[in-house]
């Protein structure tokens, strides 16, 4: 293969892709055809594809993916991204990724047209994918700890566990949203580039397994962002009624935070939100101080027992008072599961603590934003260690001191008024900014399958996407109000959320699209690929035996029993969610049962 200039710089150590280089033109390496080929019968360039064009080979992404990450190792780093307190200080300066100058801009120019897409210059077009990207590690550190129904659930879940099932069950958990977090972020490198971006998690699935398993990833992400959006409108609605002293309506209280999320949501993309996902993180901390020093100093709140852990797990008779003398029984915790009629208490709350990780899903569209993805595992590794040593330390103290009186999400158990408004006072402003955040990235996800595929809506950067984008957020926020105010039991909607969403996101689905990738990757050996000048894909066999290849790593043998463990990792983490959807629903059922009120009415579920 012919030299690319002075400077360039090798991929790695790939045995297709040795000789890819890049020379800061991103003229396309050749590849010499060997052994037949399969694929393409031309060489189309990106834009002239369909938006999900099947004719796009994993050899093609993978071949674009290489040349893009040379791109990003020949990107200059500052001083601030060099330094290690960028975790915690990310720069407000940075720029993002230098683009390529061309005569012509693209920015308003609808590129989900076919037509237009076609006219654009090859550096037009990556340009339009590195305007995108400009978000730092400190960015991304931020945004991934940017959670309220983790820290404020994790009490309850102890409750429903005990002290022994509930640290273990906390800690497995914990070690394997690392690894998931891995898994995507290897998968991304490999996918992604200027030409062909990956915008969201469906993206992985699509060029993996095909448009079923983007439709199907689509779909439960769409729906667990907009649960989660309803979810903290709803916890806000019972902080503001408990802060007022249950003096306003309650569906009100819900309903004045819908309202704010209207204008907070019009923020659009991830950099701009760095700040707000920096302030939310010390508000949560502060109202975790705040509410571990009221439940040292002051009792449990009884008059909200009905929602306490102890409602759901047993009879109720440990969260009820003496008929006689109108006692309270006192605070009560176990080594192991607490006793209870029903084992689904106890599953729905363990669906509470995999919310602590539920992050995973929105993994993949924090790296499409990424100045430097290769940063992300630095930023999700630290990000998971602070979820767990503090989750953990805050989940067992609450326990240890309310006990089975312990309420989800956690600060709306506090007894004493002025510990507990200042709390809330908190938590509701945090709370505010995860829903902004969630809502933000479900617009994009909605924007991006339906409007683009659709109705070929233009880019969300141009001038018409920022105006439809804006028109959607209010209609996005009062849908997630109605369809979360209708569940009258908030522990059992988040554990449905868990089962059916957080926990196939964080733990079936990696290792499920690790397998396919393992295969199609580790099956290539030297001298295949894809060709550049001629689209054909180089394949020296195809089959079973190709497959076979794949799956037991190639010539790196490890990789095999990576496969294998990636293999029943996804099958234990499928069983794990149908027992988590099973009682999930059974909690619910039950509340339904009950009568218990939704939050259409002025009596608030804390009174």
């Amino acid at each position: 293969m012919s030299k690319l200039g002075a400077g360039t710089l090798a991929v790695g150590k790939d045995p297709v892709f040795d000789d890819i280089k890049y020379d800061g033109t991103r003229s396309d390496a050749v590849k010499t055809e060997s052994q037949g080929s399969v694929g393409t019968s031309a060489a189309l360039r990106p834009q002239q594809r369909k938006l999900h064009d099947k004719e796009v080979t994993f050899e093609e992404y993978y071949y674009y993916a290489q040349k893009t990450r040379a791109e990003e190792d020949e990107q200059p780093k500052t001083t601030a991204e060099r330094s290690a307190w960028s975790l915690l200080f990310p720069s407000k300066s940075d720029t993002g990724v230098s683009q390529i100058k061309t005569d012509g801009r693209i920015d308003n120019k609808n590129l989900n047209d076919a037509a237009v897409r076609a006219s654009v210059s090859d550096a037009e077009w990556t340009n339009a994918s590195r305007a995108l990207r400009t978000a730092s590690r400190g960015a991304i550190f931020y945004l991934i700890t940017t959670d309220i129904l983790g820290p404020f659930g994790l009490p309850y879940a102890f409750a429903t566990l005990g002290w022994g099932p509930g640290i273990a069950l906390f800690t497995v958990f914990a070690v394997m949203a690392g690894y998931s977090g891995y898994l995507l972020w290897d998968m991304f490198l490999g996918l992604d580039s200027y030409e062909y971006p990956i915008r969201s998690y469906g993206d992985l699935g699509y060029r993996l397994y095909g448009p079923l398993m983007r439709h199907l990833f689509n779909f439960l992400q769409a729906a667990q962002l907009l649960l989660n959006v309803g979810l903290i409108v709803i916890s806000n609605g019972e902080a503001l009624s408990q802060a007022v002293k249950f003096q306003l309506c309650f569906a009100i209280c819900c309903l004045i935070w819908a309202v704010v999320g209207f204008g907070i949501g019009q923020v659009r993309t991830l950099q701009k939100f760095g700040w707000l996902a920096n302030a939310a993180v010390w508000l949560n901390l502060i109202c975790m101080f705040i509410t571990m020093g009221g439940a040292s100093h002051s009792p449990p709140n009884y008059t909200g027992a009905s929602q306490a852990a102890g409602a759901s797990i047993g009879d109720g008779s440990s969260v009820a008072p003496d008929p006689h003398t109108g006692v309270y029984p006192p605070v009560m915790t176990t080594g192991g599961l607490p006793p209870s009629p029903v084992f689904y208490g106890s599953v729905s709350g363990a669906m509470q603590a995999i919310f602590a990780y539920g992050g995973a899903m929105v993994f993949p569209e924090f790296m499409a934003e990424m100045k430097r993805p290769k940063d992300f595992l630095t930023a999700m590794w630290c990000a998971q260690a602070f979820i767990y040593v503090c989750y953990m330390f805050y989940g067992l103290f609450m326990y240890g001191y309310q006990g089975q009186y312990t309420i989800n999400p956690s600060y709306l158990g506090i007894s004493k008024y002025s510990i507990q408004t200042a709390g809330n006072a908190f938590a509701m402003g945090s709370a505010l900014i995860a829903a902004a955040l969630y809502g933000n990235i479900g617009v994009k996800v909605l924007y991006n399958t339906i409007l683009v595929e659709w109705f070929k809506a233009p880019n969300i950067n141009s001038r018409g996407g920022k105006l439809i984008f804006a028109a959607m957020i209010p209609i996005y926020w009062a849908v997630a109000f109605v369809i979360a105010a209708g569940i009258p039991n908030f522990s059992g909607l988040t554990a449905v959320v868990s089962a059916f969403c957080i926990l196939q996101f964080t733990y079936s689905f990696p290792p499920l699209l690790s397998v396919a990738f393992t295969i199609k990757k580790y099956a290539m050996r030297e001298g295949e690929g894809w060709n550049p000048t001629t689209g054909h894909v180089v394949q020296g066999d195809r089959g079973l035996g190709r497959a076979l290849r794949g799956f037991l790593g190639g010539r790196d043998r490890r990789r095999g029993f990576i496969t294998v463990f990636n293999v029943l990792y996804c099958g234990g983490a499928l069983a794990m969610a149908g027992l988590g959807a099973y009682s999930s629903i059974e909690v619910l059922s039950a509340a339904f049962a009950k009568s218990t009120t939704n939050s259409f009415v002025c009596k608030s579920p804390l009174q």
